[in-house]
């Protein structure tokens, strides 16, 4: 048998999903892959029904459904106060997993050196070996992942032609200041950088922060390329429907990549959540408060097992500190916390760049039923 390419010899398979398959196993409380465990809004999947006896079953234009570009086109406009092309500045993908894979690919070059803040979200490091870049990680320093600027620009100036940036941040729950923002944006002009953003938590933020779109920055929206996603937001992580938006020039490419990647996301669902993009302001409120409380849940009984944790100012993960149990492998920590506590988290090393075995990644995306009866059991973590 011949050998298989070396590029898929030098990562793993997702450790994220690999923990899900763990909690079944073991029938643990699943808190590690992110998905909610309530069922969308009822109007949306309404909508889905409604589209598939409408017989919208073949494939819709390449780059996204008209009318789900210009409710996604107008949904971007009210976020960074500027309008959207619809037909020029935006590709709908399969998930933000394919937009991320399709910018990295529309920008990057084979030996191209791309940077990406450690802790990151798994694909991203899968992303540039794929696409044959060379990942540069710049440390966002643990408890409070901050990153010194000292490192930022010594990354920047070391020749890179992208950056990647997540915010508000999987894994570590970071919502990156203004002034941070633009610290980031400063160094991507100077040294002529892209910027790949991973927005998919925009909608959840905490404690009366603002999420500020990378592009709204100054000179930004050139070199910005914007990736989210409709999963989080609407609790339809199986629909895999995301979006890519960029200036008209780099969209021209990026919808090239794409076409021969999936050639399109799936028709019926485009057409449904077109109902979900036209709902009020008010279901974002709620969509905040909703994750708020679920944080608190969770936090609460943290709390009480005397553990240290990160407070999450976005997104909806929290990383905690495993290292008074002395273990030297978090993989094997969070196995044995699958089968011995009866909760699944994440090993914190699937997110770092280099040996950091200190930290499990527990989501809250979850039912507050479903926090107690976890948080009942975190308990026999108490120390």
């Amino acid at each position: 048998m011949p050998a298989t390419s070396r590029r898929t010899s030098v990562f793993t398979e997702s450790l994220i999903r690999e923990m899900s398959r763990v909690a079944a196993r073991h029938s643990a409380i699943n808190l590690s892959q992110g998905f909610p465990d309530w069922d969308p809004p009822a109007a949306l999947v309404q909508a889905g029904k409604d589209a598939m006896d409408a017989g919208r079953h073949q494939y819709a234009a390449t780059w996204g459904a008209p009318e789900l570009r210009a409710a996604l086109g107008a949904k971007i406009s009210r976020g960074l106060g500027v309008p959207v092309d619809a037909d020029r500045e935006l590709v709908v993908t399969c998930g933000s997993t394919e937009a991320m894979m399709a910018a990295f690919m529309t920008v990057c070059d084979p030996g191209d050196r791309v940077g990406l803040f450690s802790p990151f979200y798994e694909n991203y490091n899968a992303d540039a070996i794929l696409t044959g870049a060379q990942a540069v990680h710049v440390p966002l320093h643990p408890p409070h992942y901050r990153f010194d600027p000292t490192e930022l620009r010594r990354a920047f100036a070391g020749g890179l032609k992208a950056f990647v940036l997540c915010n508000p941040s999987n894994p570590c729950g970071r919502v990156f200041t203004r002034e941070e923002l633009l610290q980031i944006a400063a160094l991507a002009e100077e040294f002529d950088v892209w910027v790949i953003t991973d927005e998919v938590y925009e909608h959840i933020v905490f404690d009366g922060r603002q999420h500020v779109y990378f592009a709204t920055l100054p000179g930004m929206a050139q070199r910005t390329l914007m990736c989210s996603s409709l999963s989080k937001t609407f609790s339809i992580t199986g629909w895999r429907l995301g979006y890519l938006h960029a200036a008209p020039e780099v969209i021209a490419q990026a919808r090239k990549v794409h076409d021969f990647l999936t050639v399109g996301a799936a028709a019926p669902l485009q057409h449904a959540v077109v109902t979900a993009l036209n709902f009020p302001a008010s279901y974002y409120d709620e969509l905040t408060a909703k994750y708020a409380e679920s944080r608190d849940v969770l936090l609460g009984y943290l709390d009480r097992t005397g553990l240290s944790y990160t407070r999450p100012e976005g997104a909806y993960f929290v990383m905690l500190d495993i290292s008074p149990f002395g273990y030297a492998s978090d993989v094997e920590f969070s196995h044995w916390m699958a089968k011995e506590i009866g909760v699944a988290p994440v090993p914190g090393s699937s997110f770092f760049a280099h040996g950091e075995n200190r930290f499990v990644r527990l989501n809250f995306a979850k039912k507050p039923e479903t926090l107690h009866a976890a948080g009942e059991r975190l308990l026999k973590l108490k120390r």
